[in-house]
């Protein structure tokens, strides 16, 4: 933070201007990186006591806020524990803890949940929701829309480095998608949209081996498909929309590297 200068215009954060009062900025923010660089040679508890260095927290009032991170985090009885030692989850949940040893007002947060697994992301966003039921304000990254519209009051969608769209989930879907999604596959899939499903829906799009059929009222569609032989090898999947409906429709199906 203050360490790039921009390129045009002026920056402020939580009213102080960028990079000249990045120092008082930085005391009332935290950071959540994508990768956890916590040290691996301390404890649990070692770590968070140095990071609190860095705000110029005395060490016997880090000692004090640490059983409240440690509950935080769900990791009670851990403070001795080498950070090796740690699951993936109980690390990005460290993380996320020593992010608050200052109490910051705004938290910035960089893809918090990539690469744990069902159980541990949900523990995560427990945490963030009751962060945010606590007034402070959240700013993440995610390519998971499950994520984007289960926690984000209001969002983004970046492409290429550049703002497209922003709203509330709902308004962006409203806005963008039809409200029903019928997704059809199976062998025949792609030649029964051609010769049916495209008269039943306001649009279709292929991707792979599913055929996605958007409508504003899919009874239709489903009714038809509904009678379908089973040997006509035909399955379908009939959902609401979403947003990940909403991502992919401004920034194309295309494979990204």
């Amino acid at each position: 933070l203050g360490l790039t200068e921009p390129d045009a215009g002026e920056i402020t954060l939580l009213g102080h201007a960028i990079p000249l009062a990045a120092r008082q900025a930085r005391l009332r923010i935290g950071i959540v990186p994508q990768m956890d660089n916590l040290d691996p040679d301390f404890t649990v508890r070692e770590n968070l006591l140095v990071y609190g260095r860095y705000f110029g927290i005395r060490k016997r009032e880090m000692e004090a806020r640490i059983p409240a991170l440690l509950e935080f985090a769900g990791l009670q009885g851990r403070a001795d524990t080498r950070i090796q030692t740690l699951s993936g989850g109980m690390k990005r949940r460290l993380t996320l803890a020593r992010a608050l040893v200052n109490d910051p007002e705004l938290i910035f947060l960089d893809e918090p949940t990539t690469g744990l697994d069902p159980q541990a992301r949900h523990v995560i966003w427990e945490r963030l929701r009751q962060l945010m039921s606590q007034g402070k304000t959240l700013l993440l990254t995610t390519h998971f829309m499950d994520e984007a519209e289960r926690l984000c009051h209001r969002l983004a969608i970046m492409d290429h480095g550049k703002l497209i769209t922003e709203g509330t989930p709902r308004e962006l879907i409203a806005r963008y998608i039809e409200p029903q999604v019928v997704e059809v596959y199976g062998d025949g899939a792609q030649d029964w949209v051609k010769a049916h499903g495209m008269q039943l829906a306001q649009r279709c799009e292929t991707s792979g081996e599913t055929v996605f059929c958007y409508a504003a009222d899919a009874s239709a569609l489903v009714h038809a498909l509904d009678g379908l032989p089973e040997d006509a090898k035909v399955l379908y999947l009939h959902r609401h929309a979403n947003l990940e409906d909403v991502f992919l429709k401004l920034t194309g199906r295309e494979l990204r590297d």
